[in-house]
């Protein structure tokens, strides 16, 4: 990580595989060109040390307020498109990079949550919120367009309707209307924010990595493919993950009645077998 970045963002990867993720700029977190690449360099970690789950957080008041307009509006025209190009690249990066492991990502959010803040959150296998979040969109409201995937999650996560209501009103949303809408996962109080995201993301870091992965790909790809298409890649991971060192491992602790331990397995199940063309009416098709 640049000695610039690692001023913005910290990232620790700790003895059980939980890598521990924080936006540390002060301010509101804004992001900055620095603070993107921050983000990035803390995505590549957290995939080069096989993390088995991901907290992000951010450090202060607010979680993340979105985009450091000082620093846009620092710059000349003809050098502010080129400038948004590299935050955005960088932020997306990261974002790919996050969505692509199979760690779960696990976001805790107090405070103002703001522009790419939502998208970091939105970003989210589980999201925890204090009472005192506050969630809005702020993009149009600066003649601004979404970026950090935005305009892909909210839809997903509160429907089409409600997402527009969100990107063009630009209006305030409570922490507990959030949870009711589905914008987060749960709220709790701002003293156990922490305690309850450290808790939740180290119960995921001694969990099936490998399934959980599965499981990620199997949610994101449900709004992509038809029904017959999803059963069938539901079917093939569900049988890779019989036949993997974690299926195993969990079927024999169950039957053992004792705790499964999932910190030893295979980097990747086995892929089965696709139904071929000489099954009835099967047709081949890729898995999501």
């Amino acid at each position: 990580m640049r000695a610039d970045d690692a001023m913005r963002v910290s990232v620790e990867v700790v003895g059980d595989g939980l890598a521990r993720v924080e936006m540390c700029r002060g301010a509101g977190n804004a992001i900055d060109l620095a603070m993107a690449r921050g983000l990035l360099d803390a995505a590549r970690e957290c995939e080069k040390a096989r993390a088995r789950a991901v907290l992000l957080t951010g450090r202060g008041r607010s979680f993340c307020v979105g985009g450091d307009l000082k620093e846009f509006a620092a710059l000349p025209g003809e050098r502010l498109a080129a400038h948004l190009t590299d935050v955005t690249d960088a932020l997306h990066g990261a974002l790919r990079i996050l969505a692509g492991l199979d760690a779960p990502l696990v976001v805790a959010v107090q405070g103002a949550v703001a522009g790419a803040g939502l998208g970091l959150m939105a970003a989210a296998d589980v999201s925890l919120a204090a009472v005192d979040a506050g969630f809005t969109a702020a993009y149009t409201a600066i003649g601004y367009t979404p970026d950090a995937g935005v305009s892909w999650s909210l839809p997903r996560l509160v429907g089409p309707q409600r997402a527009a209501d969100l990107l063009l009103t630009n209006r305030r949303v409570t922490a507990a209307e959030a949870v009711q809408m589905g914008l987060v996962s749960r709220v709790v109080s701002s003293e156990r924010l922490m305690a309850e995201a450290v808790r939740t993301a180290g119960d995921l870091a001694h969990g099936a990595t490998v399934a959980y992965g599965a499981t990620r790909r199997l949610v994101r790809g449900a709004f992509s493919i038809g029904l017959a298409e999803h059963l069938d890649a539901e079917a093939r991971q569900l049988a890779a993950a019989a036949v993997s060192s974690e299926g195993r491992e969990g079927v024999a602790a169950f039957l053992a009645g004792r705790r499964p331990d999932f910190s030893r397995h295979e980097a990747a199940p086995p892929e089965p077998p696709r139904p071929g063309p000489e099954r009835p009416g099967a047709v081949r098709r890729d898995g999501a």
